[in-house]
């Protein structure tokens, strides 16, 4: 008997040019317009989005329309670019919607097709509005048939960057509806998050009107699309925002002194480090493979994503703890961004699903007892 096989192709976790160019780009502009202390005297003033900032990402740099094809208004770029940028983003814990608007309500469009969502998609690419799907920040993949019940009257908490919408999409079990945030009908009510840089809302519909992008089942099957890149590519964010922890923690160390030395030269300090260091490249390593195997439209990409947020929520908030801690007193003050890292860490580790629920999905896609 003759056995056959069949090839796999590898995953390529390593960065191309283009990517290592966007990313220079993207890191520039943030560290011109999103520096600590603007992040910091944003949130301090209740009005942490800068629109400039949102612009010149969105519309100057091309970033929104990244993952549109370039005959809808995008770049015609894939899910590896968007994470380059979903990462530099992580680094610097910049409020913007990008993740919830140029990432999962577009992949949400893309997967209607034509029709009223084309439109809305075009805008979408051009930078021109922001879309956010009406459900809570925490909802993983696995619930978007569940979302798909109940009329376009209701009340949604804990939607995340509502606030910076013009549009919501709205699941509903007649479909996905497209419902204008400046609308009559549309309460969009700020709550106070853990995570001063991503706001989160509590959406009420009363009498609001919207436009019917899909009916329930192939809403209910973008949904679940949306969400699964919302996922996988928010293992990116955690790893920008894990590798910015590590690097300004050893930085610090090394400038730290005591008793005529640097504290990083401790030994005890070393290895806490040494092993942070291991847990990043790994991180990096699933994340990657997680933004692959959507450009790539794998058919292991659930697992790739469960396996990448399963992963990268711990090590974001392990490694903004560990910068916390390691930074000393002045780790513990408002002036230093080590604060804003740990609350993003924080409030990641339970979007799109915690690290629990994706364990119980690999567990599931291997056919193995859950933990």
């Amino acid at each position: 008997m003759t056995e056959q096989t069949e090839a796999v192709q590898a995953p390529d976790l390593l960065y191309s040019e283009a990517e290592e160019d966007l990313r220079s780009a993207v890191r520039s502009l943030l560290a011109d317009r999103a520096d600590a202390p603007t992040v910091i005297a944003g949130i301090e003033s209740d009005t942490p989005y800068d629109l400039r900032l949102w612009e010149s990402l969105a519309a100057g740099i091309g970033a929104a329309g990244l993952l549109v094809p370039e005959k809808l208004g995008g770049q015609g770029a894939t899910h590896r670019e968007a994470a380059v940028v979903l990462e530099e983003l992580g680094r610097s814990v910049a409020p913007a919607p990008y993740l919830t608007s140029a990432v999962v309500a577009t992949e949400i469009l893309l997967a209607l097709g034509a029709g009223p969502a084309a439109g809305l998609l075009a805008e979408l690419a051009s930078g021109r509005k922001v879309a956010v799907l009406a459900l809570p920040f925490s909802a993983p993949p696995a619930d978007a048939g569940a979302a798909m019940t109940g009329t376009l009257e209701r009340t949604v908490s804990g939607v995340a960057e509502a606030a910076a919408a013009d549009v919501l999409l709205v699941p509903t079990a007649d479909g996905l509806y497209a419902v204008e945030t400046a609308g009559d009908g549309v309460d969009v009510r700020p709550l106070v998050p853990l995570d001063l840089t991503r706001p989160l809302a509590t959406v009420t519909l009363a009498g609001a009107t919207g436009t019917l992008l899909a009916d329930a089942a192939p809403a209910a099957e973008a949904v679940s699309r949306g969400l699964l890149a919302g996922a996988g590519l928010l293992a990116s964010e955690q790893l920008g925002l894990a590798e910015w922890c590590l690097t300004e923690t050893v930085r610090h160390t090394r400038e730290r002194h005591q008793f005529n030395r640097p504290v990083g030269s401790f030994q005890s300090l070393k290895h806490r480090m040494a092993q942070l260091w291991l847990e990043v490249v790994s991180a990096r390593a699933a994340a990657r493979n997680a933004a692959d195997a959507l450009a790539a439209g794998s058919p292991d990409a659930p697992l790739a994503v469960a396996v990448a947020q399963a992963y990268c929520s711990e090590v974001a908030v392990h490694a903004a703890e560990e910068c916390v801690q390691l930074h000393g007193g002045i780790g513990m003050t408002w002036e230093h961004p080590a604060h804003l890292y740990l609350k993003r860490a924080k409030a990641d580790s339970i979007a799109y699903g915690t690290a629990g629920r994706h364990r119980e999905a690999v567990a599931a896609l291997v056919e193995l007892p859950a933990p």
